[in-house]
């Protein structure tokens, strides 16, 4: 199901699985004119368009992820009243979807790398454990959406503006980290699963110090969103095919 997913998302486009590229690519141009350039945002040794797309990276899977799987069960209406199988498949294939898209972008941040002369920190072995942080966190919050999607419609237009705050909330894609230190405000980011998962994703790529703090404050957040969201998932998907 996944790889139908991909294949359903890339049929007849022109450019293929490259749109998995030029999504945070473009983004990343953007943010550099009006971040890096007009605004003169700081982002320390990095160069800013590096700094960026390192964000925008995994926010881009994390964004895509919890879209697609928030109106995924709806969108399997046909599959979900003919045959039986554990509906949540279907939020977990959509996340899973996003995750290769995720896979095929980490070779331009390669490619964004070697143009800056910028060598990968030791730490990039974390950097699949941020990863999966991310994942789960996405399954979580798809599946609560998905589910809450089958009910009421009206997630349909909730879900994208949604994630387009959720963005705007994870200031550690576009701003460097240190301008927010001596801020109150350090203690709580974090309580956003997005805000330290990506923080550390960066610091493990590009080199820089991972705080244990978000990390860890994160990393927890994120896990308790996949048991909360398989939860409610799994107590109310028996009446998904009577409703959808």
């Amino acid at each position: 199901m996944t790889w139908r997913d991909v294949k359903v998302r890339y049929k007849q486009t022109a450019l293929g699985a490259a749109w998995a590229i030029l999504q945070p690519l473009m983004t990343m141009i953007v943010f550099s004119i009006f971040f890096g350039r007009l605004a003169g945002v700081s982002s320390g040794a990095i160069p800013y368009p590096l700094f960026a797309f390192a964000g925008l990276l995994p926010w881009t899977f994390f964004a895509n992820a919890i879209s697609g799987a928030g109106l995924s069960v709806v969108g399997s209406e046909r599959l979900i009243t003919k045959i039986y199988f554990p509906r949540l498949i279907i939020p977990i294939s959509a996340v899973s979807a996003g995750l290769v898209d995720f896979l095929i972008a980490m070779g331009m941040l390669g490619v964004i790398m070697a143009w800056y002369g910028v060598v990968p920190s030791p730490a990039i072995i974390l950097a699949p454990i941020l990863v999966a942080g991310l994942f789960l966190g996405a399954v979580g919050v798809g599946s609560l959406l998905a589910a809450l999607n089958v009910s009421y419609r009206d997630f349909r237009y909730v879900i994208p503006f949604m994630v387009q705050l959720w963005m705007f909330c994870t200031p550690t894609i576009y701003l460097q980290s240190d301008r927010l230190a001596e801020s109150g405000w350090r203690f709580v980011l974090p309580l956003n699963p997005a805000y330290g998962l990506i923080k550390g994703f960066r610091a493990s790529v590009l080199g820089g110090e991972l705080e244990p703090y978000s990390l860890a404050v994160s990393l927890s957040v994120a896990l308790l969103s996949f048991v909360a969201g398989i939860l409610y998932f799994r107590r109310v998907e028996r009446g998904f095919a009577d409703i959808i």
